[in-house]
Formats: structure tokens, C-alpha cells, sequence
């Protein structure tokens, strides 16, 4: 699939990949699902669902280094700016041939247009969070969060996961 296929089937995700509500125990079942998915396969991941500046839940699993938790930290500063999965600005960036620092002057020691992390929406508030996997290729990262969403907002990730 081409990336103005995939930056289609991402604004998707990111309307109907909302919350009626999100609390303490919605992070911690939302960030336990990705760490089991993790753990059951053997990836070296970090896992961290955060509400803005409050971490909720965090776990890093076996291979996982300090520089994943940095990567974590870097995604989250470019949803975080931009309310948008990192993936997708990724792809943005690169059908328009430039970078974050180009466009945005954005320095890359802060910030990552790299899959994996997502924001947390909630219907009549909006963004209030993220949800970010950092350890695998930036597709898979983000394809492994979008079947957490999907999991814990009971919707079919076939419909909405990206094309393989």
C-alpha cells in the first residue's frame, strides 16, 4: 500500500478510534493489552499510555534499552504538537520529501515523525493523551497500538488496521 493509502486509512483511525471515557483503569488495561501482546511474542518494547504530563501506565520488556524509552519520549512530543499519530506525520513528511526540522524547525533530539505513538481521544473533549510503542519497525509499532485501541474499544482492527 502506497502512502496516500495509508495516510486515508490512518485519518480514519484517528476519527473513530475515540473514547466515551478514559480513566486510570482504561490506561492500565489499554498499556497491560499491549504488554501482554508484547510479552506472549517476545518483543522488545516499551509501552507508555499517558494523559499530557501523567504518566499512567509504563512497561519495558526484555532487549529493550534507554533509547526506547527516549524514542517514546520524542513520539509523544510530535503527537503531543501536532494531535496527530506520528506515523502520520512521518508519511506526510515524506511524500512531501522534507523533515521536522525543515518544515517545522522541530530538532530531532525532541521530536520523532516515527509510527507507533497515537493519541488519546475522548468524544467532547478530544485529544487528552497518548498511547505510544516504541521497539519495532515504526509500521509495526503503530499497527500494534491501533490493535490495542481496537481491542479496548471493541471495534474489528481488520476494518480499520493498514493494509499489509
Amino acid at each position: 500500500m502506497g502512502i496516500a493509502e495509508d495516510l486515508e486509512r490512518i485519518a480514519r483511525q484517528e476519527r473513530e478510534l475515540v473514547f466515551a471515557r478514559f480513566d486510570w483503569d482504561t490506561a492500565w488495561r489499554l498499556g497491560s493489552w499491549l504488554r501482554a501482546a508484547g510479552a506472549q511474542d517476545g518483543l522488545p518494547i516499551v509501552v507508555e499510555v499517558r494523559r499530557f504530563e501523567q504518566p499512567l501506565f509504563y512497561a519495558a520488556l526484555a532487549g529493550t534499552t534507554p533509547d526506547n524509552a527516549d524514542w517514546v519520549r520524542r513520539k509523544v512530543n510530535t503527537v503531543t504538537k501536532f494531535a496527530r499519530s506520528s506515523y502520520a506525520i512521518g508519511l506526510e513528511l515524506k511524500a512531501k520529501d522534507t523533515d521536522l526540522m525543515a518544515k517545522y524547525a522541530l530538532p530531532e533530539r525532541d521530536y520523532a515523525a516515527h509510527g507507533g505513538c497515537f493519541p488519546i481521544r475522548v468524544a467532547g473533549a478530544g485529544m487528552i493523551g497518548t498511547v505510544t510503542v516504541s521497539g519495532l519497525p515504526q509500521r509495526e509499532d503503530h499497527a500494534l497500538v491501533v490493535r490495542a485501541l481496537c481491542a479496548e474499544l471493541g471495534l474489528g482492527y481488520g476494518e480499520l488496521g493498514l493494509a499489509e
